[in-house]
């Protein structure tokens, strides 16, 4: 990994914590939540990661416009790849985002050391920034745009539009998104298009059991997923 890189991630993220705590210095206002989601499948731009059902916890802190969490998959079969990211996401005027993620991706069988960034070790470190625009009540329309900053190159771009009964979305990428043979990174191709719903079922008065369903095809792969969803 080049330091270069890993400096201008590590500076990226501090702006973004320090623009944060800038903006809620004067109300000291912050709510942290926790959940869950269990699926049927993980299943990520139209890529299935596992092959399994796939358990999904979060952990996030907000303040005010910035928010600062973790977030797993955890395949059940173990023997594909299990996922731990943090990520910090800062809004703007509740339209527009931008998000630093790194995507981590434990070796469950040789074992893994968190800290170490080099891509040829059995612990992968990828870092995303992205820049997204979130819509609008009169406006439900969803653009986000995603590279990777370190240990990968890939690029991805996916847009949105939320119906009263649906949402449905279109995602195109490259690099590791579309790769098939070595020489194929600057392949660029549509690997997420679909449809997602989601409902809740009242179990009290107080108490609602979110559920979500996607269908979910990758042109580029020839595949499609049909994917369920309860949340916590």
């Amino acid at each position: 990994m080049k330091r270069t890189k890993l400096y201008a991630s590590l500076v990226m993220m501090s702006l973004l914590l320090s623009a944060g705590l800038t903006a809620t210095a004067q109300d000291d206002e912050s709510v942290l939540d926790i959940g869950a989601d269990i699926m049927s499948r993980y299943v990520w731009r139209g890529t299935d990661f596992g092959g399994s059902p796939s358990i999904q916890p979060y952990i996030e802190l907000g303040l005010g416009s910035l928010s600062i969490g973790a977030w797993g998959a955890y395949t059940t079969n173990k023997s594909a790849g299990q996922e731990m990211d943090l990520y910090a996401t800062y809004s703007i005027m509740d339209m527009f985002s931008v998000t630093v993620t790194d995507y981590f991706f434990p070796d469950e069988f040789s074992g893994y050391n968190y800290f170490e960034f080099n891509a040829d070790s059995g612990s992968l470190h990828i870092i995303e920034g992205a820049v997204s625009f979130d819509g609008t009540d009169n406006l439900p329309l969803s653009v986000m745009a995603a590279y990777n900053l370190v240990n990968d190159e890939s690029f991805y771009l996916e847009l949105g539009y939320s119906f009263p009964f649906m949402d449905v979305f279109l995602g195109a990428g490259n690099g590791f998104y579309t790769v098939e043979d070595p020489g194929d990174d600057d392949k660029f191709g549509i690997v997420n298009l679909g449809i997602s719903t989601s409902r809740e079922i009242p179990i009290t008065e107080k108490f609602s059991l979110p559920l979500s369903a996607s269908l979910i095809c990758n042109p580029n792969a020839k595949g499609i997923h049909l994917v369920f969803g309860i949340s916590f």
